[in-house]
């Protein structure tokens, strides 16, 4: 199962490549509270800080490929955006993830427990 903190950071993410804008918070509806995150989105790098767990999530970005390392875990995550769809894998905890952004709202299925969660930015 990938950690509920680590999924806002991707869903943020997702949400950013998507739409072309910097991270920001986004509001977890599995925790029922905003998840501060603050960065940059370039056409070829994205640079993330998670206030909560007070690390960087960065990498670099080709076409629609993300290439991304986690700090605060020491792990890598790959992500694959294509227009409102994303899907990808956090080598942290091995598990597979897909989702949705449609404007503000984000969905994200996490593969290794089987779930939704619903995101809005």
């Amino acid at each position: 199962m990938i950690d509920p903190q680590v999924r806002a950071c991707i869903a943020a993410i997702a949400s950013a490549v998507a739409r072309g804008q910097h991270p920001r918070t986004i509001f977890d509806y599995s925790q029922s509270r905003h998840v501060t995150l603050g960065g940059t989105y370039r056409p070829n790098s994205i640079s993330m800080f998670d206030y909560d767990r007070g690390c960087h999530v960065s990498g670099s970005v080709s076409g629609n490929q993300l290439a991304l390392f986690d700090y605060g875990r020491s792990a890598h995550i790959s992500i694959t955006v294509d227009g409102g769809r994303f899907s990808g894998f956090d080598y942290g905890t091995g598990a597979h993830f897909s989702g949705s952004v449609n404007g503000g709202s984000v969905s994200l299925y996490d593969y290794s427990d089987a779930a939704w969660t619903q995101y809005s930015s």
